[in-house]
């Protein structure tokens, strides 16, 4: 379509006749005339040919999208292209930035609203920036902003600012540059660095839309695009993966402009997108704000005609808008269209806002774009919407917690339940914790908010690539392959994550708790099966019954859906939210290091580390108060049984968690040294119990002192009266299990586990005093202990003497007498074994899965077993001396299991602990040992010896005399040079085959020197102080804490004993047949399995939480207290008055500018009042105008009535 300006030599698309295709310029329309060129229909598409990554030649090493693309693409594969291929983050706004009048300079005023206001709030608010994206003008103004912002925010913020340009494809300069049908990664951009502003795309946006329309040099071709784009975008739902619980905002923001901006702005505001009109920047900006402030709409007239009552305020509005239009733009001609599309913008009103950027602070646009969002949303709001849901919906999204408090929760609005719901469920699944804690403090019930549906969504949103969501995913698939029989509906499998979250807890938790869920699932406490599995189906059936289900410790569901994924700050606040503090910081501490384990990310599992570090310190630090406030309730609070963790305890969460620091408390240490000396005061000295254990009548004097229990009882009933003052007799915590004693008071008491524990402590019955002083002494542990190490002794110089004095040939000479012994006494060893496997779990595996986890007993079963095989073996004549061997082998093991006694003793323990590091430190040693051995010793045989098969000797030079040579010994450097010493060597090859020892080569022994010499000076140099440093490294850092590792070291011991039967082998046999008559005869339960768990009744249950959290809130109160105390709080504090104090003074100065402003409007009024009533006759003053003040001009002065 021929351009008539240009004479033809253009086209009206803007690009030379010439560039046209054939088909384009030939004559197709026989006689009819094209006179306007459309793109519609004078355009055709191509695949594009410029894609890929742009790199600014000279200006930023950043690289940038870039996509050149139709102006009819569908938005949806836009934003598609955006989020997923270029990966920009899914935004909470958008802003798109319009106006800009080339004929006008930005304003400074204004470049300070974009630069302070308009890219901090979208960094704040996790936004969108939307402008041409070129170099000039606002596109220009808009990319310095984004560039110092990212130059003054910190490299770790979490949201970026996205700006994202969109600018017609026939404008931009150097556009061939970016040309390539294949994609360009990247294109290199050159800019040229001119003064005045051009059409280059700006460096400092990270991706651009270039639209073409087919013109060439003709601006405006993207303003249908971006107008779809906005209008797509403001469909889609915010948060992680579109979980938020609203669409994505999109506000419009105008700068300045010229009247070609009325049809997009009319456009807009037709789809509902709000906008934001800078008043003041100049052009179509200060025309819809005089419009829209200054022009009220006229009350209706009435009239005679029907018609003529309805359009005559609609005609006089339309002329005054037309009037106002002339006004601001003069020079326009065609004004009728114009004017029609500013009618029709000003009825759409509702959706506009004013901002007057000049008179107000730009630190608070982010508060202007919420209350233009949200007054934009009341327009569209049904009747029975709350009129201030979209306001929080839009500060929850902006994670704005500050104008919620401020605008939304100042007591000014009484919030109802199910306005604060969906936003409590987009703070949770979006990682809020400051919203989660402000709803919780404003009126939501959590025990109605979470119930078991709600909980499968939060657990159903968690992000992919993580490790939780990783192991959700194997259990969900593992629960769906055993529903083989029938295909699993997508009900079900939506259904299916609270099994599955019951799975990944198990595996995280193992053995130390029941399994969390079964009971909401009607499962048994076993093992998942098919049965169980089939069970869960049958429940989730009924799939809308469950999910109305309340969960019945909803913050503590909580707090390990968060701890499951890592969210520091808001697993915090629930742990502080739910009960049982010190179980729950240990229980979060087990998960994450737990969790650790299986993260492979550097970063995330030291994230989860150190969080889990924290837990075990508050762990700590809240048991530590609860210690020095009450000693009896504390030890209560370690063995007490808690329902919410799978009936678990204090110690046993705390040794599964490896929470060594906990178990060093002053408080830990007390129980366990209580639990260990039993009766007997902890001060007994050791010679007084050695004395004691081999003349037993001596435990009826007082050389050893015990605890008097009718003392102890006393101090009980005048607590209970105590109590009783205030409350009933249910109230009682109960007392710890401790010693035999206890034990025997519960049982003798009622009858079962009742006396201490769930009700009021009653006097037993009174044992004679030789059978009560005897139950103390030898049912104490370290008794216990005592005659197990002296018996152990005793066993060992019995196997010793059967392998050097006794050992006989295989029958009928043997086995001896004393030999016999020492297998009767092995037997004993291994019933001890298996009555130890059976007293640990449940189930038999369960028993033997905690059972092999100890590594002294995988000693006791290696040595068992290596017994069993020499006892088998030395029973024939064949393998006689072979079963001698493998006895003699298993000495050696008997022997180092002497090492586990140890562990009691304060200063051996750690040296345990030191030597089982260090055989890690070992083993790395001896891989380069190994290394450095094998390549000298194959080195060596080789050049000494040129033949030689035979294996022994092969391995005897190659391994052995090089592990030699580092002692000292083995062949000389004189031997290895003297090859002629060997007297009865050859160099016949047949002998040699036939056993006969080589000569030595002589051609290489000045090279079998150097190899000595580098060997020797790198092993007795170089790896032996590599070893030694290691050693040194590995026991300075456990001598540091070596009284945590003892301390944490001394439990399982403890334990261990504390479970035992009273006599040591051989003698255990005896109380393994009471065991035996009494468990599985008598069917008697056992009451020393139960030592370590304490079951309370509900309400002596629910007094100890009580007091519990009552230590925990003064514990953190102290603790806030004294952060608050601390310089740096107390700076933040001082700099926060500040910044108020000049934001209070910034007001006042806006303030009184404006005042200034209207009073001298006022003062110009009042003059040309006066001047018109003097210029008049008909109102005579009976007295003269009061005379102005000196200040006022001078030309006000003679300014006055004539008389």
């Amino acid at each position: 379509v021929e351009d008539s300006v240009s004479n033809g030599a253009l086209c009206q698309c803007g690009a030379v006749r010439d560039d046209h295709a054939s088909a384009a310029l030939g004559d197709y329309f026989s006689t009819a005339i094209v006179n306007h060129w459309e793109s519609v229909q004078h355009s055709s598409e191509q695949p594009t040919d410029a894609f890929g990554e742009v790199q600014f030649a000279g200006a930023s090493k950043r690289h940038s999208h870039f996509l050149r693309l139709s102006w009819s693409t569908e938005p949806s594969l836009v934003y598609n292209i955006l989020t997923t291929i270029w990966g920009l983050p899914t935004p909470n706004l958008v802003v798109s930035v319009v106006g800009g009048n080339s004929r006008t300079q930005i304003k400074t005023w204004v470049r300070e609203i974009l630069r302070q206001g308009l890219v901090k709030a979208s960094q704040s608010t996790g936004a969108w920036i939307l402008t041409t994206g070129l170099r000039e003008r606002l596109g220009q103004c808009v990319g310095q902003a984004v560039r110092d912002h990212a130059a003054a925010a910190s490299s770790v913020s979490l949201n970026k600012v996205v700006a994202l340009g969109i600018a017609p494809w026939g404008v931009v300069e150097k556009r061939e540059q970016l040309v390539n049908p294949q994609g360009s990664f990247p294109a290199r951009y050159y800019v040229q660095n001119i003064s005045q502003e051009s059409c280059y795309l700006d460096n400092n946006y990270q991706a651009f839309l270039l639209v073409d329309d087919g013109s060439v040099g003709r601006k405006g071709g993207e303003i249908g695009f971006r107008a779809r784009l906005e209008e797509y975008i403001s469909h889609q739902r915010t948060g992680i993966w579109g979980s938020g619980s609203i669409d994505i905002p999109v506000v419009c923001m105008l700068i300045s402009g010229g009247t070609d901006m009325l049809k997009r702005m009319d456009l807009s505001l037709k789809n509902s997108i709000p906008w934001l009109v800078l008043a003041g920047s100049g052009g179509l900006a200060d025309f819809l704000s005089d419009v829209l402030e200054n022009l009220s709409p006229a009350p209706a007239v009435q009239s005679s005609g029907e018609g003529d009552s309805e359009a005559g305020p609609s005609v006089d509005l339309k002329d005054r808008v037309a009037e106002r239009f002339k006004k601001h733009f003069p020079s326009e001609a065609k004004t009728e269209k114009l004017v029609e599309w500013a009618f029709s913008i000003y009825q759409n009103r509702g959706l506009i806002t004013v901002y007057h950027g000049e008179q107000e602070s730009p630190n608070d646009f982010d508060t202007v774009l919420l209350k233009t969002l949200v007054g934009a949303s009341k327009q569209r709001a049904s009747v029975d919407a709350s009129p201030y849901s979209d306001e929080l919906k839009l500060a929850v999204t902006w994670n704005r917690v500050d104008i919620a408090k401020s605008e939304l929760f100042n007591g000014d609005i009484q919030w109802k339940y199910k306005d604060l719901e969906d936003s409590m469920t987009d703070a949770l699944i979006n990682d809020k914790p400051q919203f989660v804690r402000l709803f919780t403090e404003n009126g939501l019930n959590i025990m109605q908010y979470l119930t078991y549906g709600r909980l499968e969504t939060l657990y159903r949103s968690v992000p992919d690539g993580t490790v939780l969501y990783q192991l959700l995913q194997h259990c969900l698939e593992e629960r769906l392959g055993n529903m083989a029989s029938a295909q699993p509906s997508s009900e079900q499998q939506s259904s299916s994550s609270k099994v599955a979250v019951s799975k990944v807890l198990k595996l995280l938790m193992g053995d130390v708790c029941q399994p969390f869920y079964y009971k909401a699932l009607s499962l048994e406490l076993t093992s998942f099966n098919r049965t169980a599995m089939k069970r869960a189906s049958t429940i989730l059936r009924g799939y809308s019954v469950y999910q109305q289900q309340r969960c019945p410790h909803p913050w503590a569901s909580l707090f390990l859906w968060a701890v499951l994924q890592n969210r520091s700050e808001m697993a915090l606040f629930f742990w502080e939210m739910a009960g049982e503090a010190v179980l729950s910081a240990l229980g979060g501490c087990k998960i994450l290091r737990e969790l650790s384990k299986r993260e492979d990310e550097t970063e995330t599992k030291l994230s989860m580390k150190e969080l889990a570090q924290k837990f075990e310190n508050l762990a700590h630090d809240i048991f530590s108060s609860c210690y020095r406030s009450d000693e009896n309730r504390s030890f209560s609070l370690l063995i007490r049984k808690s329902p919410v963790w799978g009936h678990s305890t204090c110690l046993q969460m705390g040794v599964s968690a490896d929470a060594r620091l906990f178990f060093s408390n002053d408080g830990v240490q007390s129980l366990l040294s209580e639990i260990w000396w039993g009766d007997m005061k902890r001060n007994t000295e050791i010679w007084k119990l050695l004395l004691t254990f081999f003349c037993p009548i001596l435990c009826y004097t007082n050389l050893i002192t015990f605890r008097n229990r009718n003392d102890q009882l006393e101090e009980e009933e005048k607590m209970l009266m105590e109590d009783e003052l205030d409350q009933d007799t249910d109230s009682l915590y109960g007392t710890t299990v401790c010693s035999y004693s206890d034990i025997k008071h519960e049982v003798d008491s009622k009858g079962h586990r009742s006396g201490a524990i769930k009700g009021v402590p009653q006097r037993p019955p009174q044992s004679p005093f030789i059978v009560s002083r005897w139950r103390q002494f030898w049912f104490a542990p370290v008794t216990s202990f005592l005659g197990n190490v002296l018996m152990y002794f005793l066993f060992l110089f019995l196997f010793a003497y059967v392998l050097l004095v006794d050992f006989k040939p295989p029958p009928p000479s043997g086995p001896t007498g004393t030999e016999c012994v020492l297998y009767f006494w092995v037997f004993t060893i291994v019933c001890e074994e298996i009555r130890q496997t059976l007293f640990l779990g449940t189930t038999w595996t369960q028993s033997f899965r905690l059972y092999i986890q100890d590594v002294w007993n995988k000693c006791d079963l290696t040595a068992i077993s290596l017994f069993i095989v020499g006892l088998i073996c030395r029973m024939f004549h064949r393998s006689h001396e072979f079963g001698r061997d493998v006895l003699c082998l298993d000495y050696m093991v008997f022997t180092i299991r002497l090492i586990h006694i140890f562990a009691i003793h304060k200063q051996l323990g750690p040296k345990l602990i030191i030597v089982g590091k260090m055989m890690k430190d070992v083993f790395f040693f001896l891989f380069f040992l190994g290394v450095w051995v094998l390549a000298y010793g194959v080195a060596n045989q080789a050049l000494i010896y040129t033949y030689d098969p035979n294996p022994n000797r092969i391995f005897l030079r190659v391994f052995y005399m090089p592990y030699l040579h580092i002692f000292g010994y083995g062949s000389s450097i004189e031997e290895e040079m003297d090859v002629g010493r060997e007297l009865n060597c050859t160099d016949n090859v047949t002998l040699i085959e036939s056993g006969e020892e080589p000569c030595r080569n002589q051609d290489s022994n000045w090279l079998v020197v150097i190899l000595l010499v580098v060997y020797l000076l790198v092993t007795n140099i170089l790896l032996i102080n590599l070893v030694i440093a290691m050693f040194s490294y590995t026991f300075s850092e456990v001598q540091e804490h070596s009284d945590t590792y003892w301390k944490f070291q001394r439990y399982n011991l403890i334990v261990e004993y504390h479970s035992r039967p009273s006599l040591a082998p051989p003698f255990i046999i005896l109380s393994h047949i009471k065991v035996f008559i009494k468990r599985v005869i008598r069917k008697v339960p056992s009451v020393k399995i139960h030592h370590f768990v304490l079951d309370l009744e509900p309400k002596a249950a629910n007094r100890l939480s009580t007091w519990e959290t009552i230590q925990k809130e003064d514990f953190l109160t102290a603790r806030n207290k004294i952060q608050k105390s601390s310089d740096s709080e107390r700076l933040k504090r001082m700099s926060a008055k500040i910044d108020d104090v000049l934001k209070r003074l910034t007001e006042s100065k806006e303030f009184e500018h404006r005042l200034q402003a209207q009073m001298e409007h006022y003062s110009t009024v009042l003059n040309w009042v006066v001047d018109i009533l003097a210029q008049g006759s008909t109102f005579k003053p009976p007295r003269p105008p009061p005379a102005l003040r000196d200040s006022l001009p001078s030309s006000s002065r003679s300014t006055g009535f004539q008389p």
